[in-house]
């Protein structure tokens, strides 16, 4: 077909210039045939990529750019009877006003965003968008929480960032609640998922997908995850354990903040703010800078202030670490009394 139409051009150029000019210039019409099939074969390729608002805006500004470079041209070449004056006119005309027609209508062609346009092509590019791999869906918990915002900024975070309807459905339902408490959090998911939206590190796609015959958002994640082949994107220990059970991939934003918790070691020394009262007779409770809970043995004399402790032990449970120590020693039990 493609060889079909550069012959075509070209004998159609060879005769047209033929019946202007005569033989002897019949072969510039068969050259500029063969040059105009080419160009269009070029822009055949071009305009599969283009997007169908901007090929039609360029088509428009094109329409138009012949129209007046044609208006213009034909009153100026009425007194005219050189052929050539009047076929270099025309061409140079068509040219150059119809350039300046197809670049400004595809620019503003970018601009368009009409409903019917995007259409079939926005749900495949939504549809394509939701198949990628590198995709993770976000749980309600995760988006209330707020540190996957920091996270994402930071840049550790690649890909998109998928939000179905129903959480954000819950998080509406949250946000509406009689209860101050949820209402707050549930205000305070919605805030953080606008400020991820505004994010240039990440990519947030909202899905409308959803499965009537499943009652449980943890369970309408874990399916769609498996559908889609994404990972699931939650600090939900119990949704952590579902997803594992179904194949799912999980990153746990918790178990990363425990991960990236320091290194402690029994027998280390260091110093403690003691702030409450432990729950054993004589212990006292403090906090590292990362949130940890440090039990200190015979601490509780030494509430709102500063003790040296020494480092027991270190126990790792679900809900985080616990680090167990006892003052440094008796001189420094003595120094704070």
């Amino acid at each position: 077909m493609r060889g079909l139409l550069v012959l075509f051009a070209s004998a159609s150029g060879y005769f047209i210039m033929h019946q202007i000019v005569g033989y002897k210039l019949a072969y510039v019409g068969l050259a500029s045939g063969f040059l105009i099939a080419v160009l269009a074969l070029f822009f055949e390729e071009r305009v599969k990529k283009t997007p169908l608002r901007i090929v039609l805006g360029g088509a428009a500004g094109l329409i138009v750019g012949l129209i007046v470079a044609n208006l213009l041209t034909y009153p100026l070449m009425l007194n005219t009877s050189n052929r050539y004056l009047e076929l270099s006119a025309y061409l140079l005309a068509n040219c150059v006003i119809g350039y300046l027609g197809l670049s400004i209508g595809m620019k503003k062609g970018e601009e368009l965003e009409l409903g019917f346009l995007k259409g079939p092509g926005a749900d495949r590019q939504t549809e394509t968008k939701l198949q990628t791999p590198t995709g993770l869906i976000v749980d309600t918990s995760v988006i209330i929480d707020g540190r996957i915002a920091e996270v994402c900024e930071t840049g550790f975070i690649e890909g998109r960032l998928i939000v179905p309807q129903f959480v954000l459905q819950e998080l509406q339902y949250i946000a509406d609640s009689s209860d101050s408490m949820k209402r707050a959090r549930g205000k305070r998911g919605l805030d953080v998922l606008k400020q991820i939206q505004t994010s240039k590190k990440v990519e947030v796609v909202i899905t409308d997908r959803d499965f009537d015959n499943i009652r449980e958002v943890d369970s309408k994640l874990v399916a769609l995850a498996k559908e889609i082949g994404a990972k699931v994107l939650t600090n939900d220990a119990n949704l952590n354990k579902v997803a594992e059970l179904n194949g799912v991939g999980v990153l746990n934003l918790n178990k990363l903040a425990t991960a990236m918790k320091p290194v402690v070691l029994p027998g280390e020394v260091m110093n403690i703010l003691v702030l409450k009262e432990g729950k054993e007779h004589g212990q006292g409770v403090g906090y590292l800078e990362d949130g940890t809970m440090v039990v200190i043995d015979n601490g509780r004399e030494f509430l709102g202030k500063s003790v040296d402790v020494t480092i027991t032990s270190v126990l790792q449970t679900t809900g985080g670490r616990m680090i167990f120590s006892k003052l440094k020693d008796e001189l420094t039990r003595a120094a704070y009394q």
